[in-house]
């Protein structure tokens, strides 16, 4: 029963870490996801403060590159020399360059696709899912995440989810409870500005508090 409990227990990914420090902090605390941002754009690029051999070297098996509209080759090349278990697509990647990455990744490495949504009608039945293992919903915007800003949750519940979801976009103790009232519940959360002191730099005290809430609740 404590088994099947643990397999259904909603798992939590720490986006944009970018200080050692706290990577093996939260690797400590059996945080399930760690995200690392190579989107050179975003103030949690994490190359401007770790190496790829860095890493490479934490001993995790959840660690998740976000790419943001990167070439093929380049999403190759990092995710083997870090040592990446998922590959997070968060811009406007197509079906056909999906399909190309899926053929020069390792098979072990997944593939995570972001849906960002706005006020749009949401419709997942035009795309093709063969290459992708899972989904990420998030609050559209022009620096492609990161916002703190919660997007409408209902919209989710007009939609069939065909694959496991990772829900992100604002997640806080203030709204987590709010995930009862959707009809699919993700598969993980996904939680980023709201748990920072500043930019890449994670309130570790505050992702412990909450991830205690999250076993206790479930």
């Amino acid at each position: 029963m404590e088994a099947q409990k643990q397999n259904n227990q909603l798992k939590l990914k720490i986006c944009g870490v970018t200080k050692s420090d706290q990577i093996q902090e939260l690797v400590s605390i059996k945080i399930d996801f760690l995200g690392f941002i190579f989107y050179e754009k975003s103030p949690r690029y994490v190359l401007k403060h770790l190496h790829l051999k860095d890493i490479l070297n934490i001993n995790h098996n959840c660690k998740t590159g976000v790419f943001v509209n990167e070439n093929v080759n380049k999403i190759v090349e990092n995710s083997l020399q870090a040592g990446l278990n998922f590959v997070q697509l968060h811009g406007d990647e197509s079906e056909n360059f999906i399909a190309e990455l899926r053929k020069e990744l390792p098979p072990k490495t997944k593939i995570i696709k972001v849906i960002r949504i706005g006020n749009q009608k949401l419709e997942l039945k035009t795309l093709n899912l063969g290459n992708i293992n899972y989904l990420l919903f998030d609050t559209d915007s022009k620096t492609f995440g990161g916002t703190g800003k919660q997007f409408d949750w209902n919209i989710l519940n007009e939609i069939n989810i065909p694959l496991p979801y990772f829900l992100s976009g604002g997640l806080s103790d203030e709204n987590i409870d709010k995930i009862k009232m959707l009809n699919q519940k993700p598969f993980a959360i996904d939680i980023n500005s709201k748990f920072e002191i500043d930019y890449g730099v994670k309130d570790i005290n505050r992702i412990k508090a909450f991830r205690k809430n999250i076993i206790n609740r479930d």
